[in-house]
């Protein structure tokens, strides 16, 4: 079993001030596979002060400085990304094929994202009135703290640290307890990468501890949260009293419209995003909509695709399913689906138990409810995990309406072959971004939400900004 009980404080791999040991679970197999500290107070209190103290010279750094540092863990980092990838997969359980393609890619493409953003960005901008004598200076926040989750766990991490970087701030990570490896790999490369001593810290915990000690911490200028909306309300109130930033990317419950002139994939295309990543991340459109002329024809579709998902252990390759994260995770969805089945909707494939064959491990039943109604528990809370709500409609403004009735706003999808109709749906549906046919956005676009979604932006220029402040200076001549 890996012992990962050291923290990286300062530019140093140093002990827990107190010991407490914490078991990270192979999600695929229920087995122990390493052992973690949680942090504690003094522990977070040495990380802060050493992002502290580097602060002082890392905001002086130019550009191009950052710019060689930044290109150097983006090397380390593509030289070690099948590393990543596997560890990965033993933390969360994503199958070898995602955990290696898209979820270590990921840290690629951020890295190399943040990179591109930085080089074309001005830090020092003239107003926009023309002979003006007033200056915008775009300045870094100060120590800012990253929680981030395990479905994701290198996306985000990389989302939040390497803009951060970029823009001159220092810092203090607290990963997932539940998925720290890929945590402790990216925290060697930037030592190997040879940034300064107390520009980045690691700190493990769980939120209760490290993350609400961070929250509350007078000497951090800043919290950018990756979680659940409960966690990212609790934040916000702990960060209050020290007036500190924070930026939250929260849950969501998006919507799927597929209206009748959809292209013939439009329903097997919802029915595998939505269970992609085991149904485990934020954006999926785990709400379907079919009009109603084609809906029973997509509910016959949509049955027929997930009785073809398979699931299976991560550390296999090939396209199936792997566990959910934690026994917790699997007793939430397992409670959810009931609730689905108790309220009346047509269960249609998967339901409660595990498949045939994997008696041991976290895995779940990929399961479609159809006949639902917008009101039921499955359309209304974050499932968190393949199932599927498909819900006919009438017509385009009801649609809307459907969509938009959720606390969360975050990504809602359209399909329709009628451009003018997609956009006109796409402005009034409340939520950060939308995805017109399977397209989806691109690496610099702004990934983030609205209502209990979140208020933050990640990606390209807006992710840089997130960490940076605004200084208005006036009576410079040119």
């Amino acid at each position: 079993m890996l012992n990962k009980r050291n923290f990286y404080i300062n530019g140093k791999w140093v002990a827990p001030t107190k010991a407490n040991d914490f078991e990270v679970i192979n999600p695929s197999d229920e087995q122990p596979i390493a052992t973690i500290s949680l942090g504690g107070q003094e522990d977070i209190d040495k990380a802060v002060k050493a992002a502290q103290i580097a602060l002082k010279s890392w905001r002086k750094t130019t550009k191009s400085e950052r710019l060689v540092l930044l290109e150097k863990l983006s090397a380390i980092y593509e030289a070690r990304k099948d590393e990543m990838g596997k560890a990965i997969s033993l933390e969360m359980g994503a199958p070898m094929d995602l955990a290696c393609g898209s979820q270590a890619g990921c840290g690629t493409q951020h890295i190399r994202g943040a990179i591109i953003t930085l080089e074309n960005f001005q830090f020092d901008q003239p107003n926009a009135v023309k002979n003006d004598n007033n200056h915008i200076w775009m300045e870094p926040i100060g120590v800012v703290g990253l929680i981030t989750p395990w479905n994701w766990p290198i996306n985000q991490i990389t989302l939040k640290v390497a803009p951060a970087l970029a823009a001159g701030c220092t810092m203090v990570l607290k990963p997932s307890e539940i998925a720290p490896l890929s945590a402790y790999l990216f925290a060697e490369m930037i030592d190997e990468a040879g940034f300064p001593e107390g520009v980045f810290n690691l700190i493990n915990g769980d939120g209760l501890g490290v993350g609400t000690q961070l929250s509350v911490h007078k000497d951090v200028d800043m919290i950018s949260f990756t979680g659940s909306t409960r966690a990212g309300i609790a934040i916000s109130k702990n960060a209050a009293d020290t007036v500190k930033r924070v930026s939250l990317e929260l849950g969501g419950k998006g919507a799927n419209i597929i209206f009748a002139d959809a292209d013939e994939k439009a329903v097997k295309r919802g029915v595998l995003q939505c269970m992609g990543n085991t149904g485990q991340s934020c954006n999926a459109p785990s709400r379907m909509f079919v009009e109603r002329s084609i809906y029973d024809q997509a509910v016959k579709t949509a049955r027929e695709v997930a009785r073809h998902v398979k699931v299976d252990q991560s550390h296999l390759t090939g396209k199936h399913l792997g566990p959910v994260v934690s026994q917790v995770q699997f007793d939430k969805i397992q409670a959810l689906i009931k609730a689905g089945i108790d309220e009346g909707a047509q269960l249609i494939a998967g339901g409660l138990g595990k498949p045939e064959g994997l008696e041991k491990g976290y895995y779940i039943r990929p399961t479609i409810f159809a006949d639902a109604t917008n009101q039921m528990t499955i359309a209304v809370e974050e499932i968190f995990g393949p199932v599927l709500t498909m819900i006919p409609f009438d017509n385009e403004q009801e649609a809307i309406k459907m969509a938009n009735d959720t606390v969360y706003g975050l990504t809602n999808y359209i399909q329709t072959q009628d451009n003018e109709k997609a956009l006109r749906v796409a402005r009034y549906l409340q939520s950060g971004m939308v995805e017109i046919n399977g397209n989806s956005g691109g690496s610099d676009s702004p990934f983030g939400g609205c209502k209990q979604s979140g208020n933050g932006r990640e990606g390209g220029i807006w992710g840089l900004e997130d960490f940076l402040e605004v200084k208005s200076v006036s009576g410079i001549t040119n």
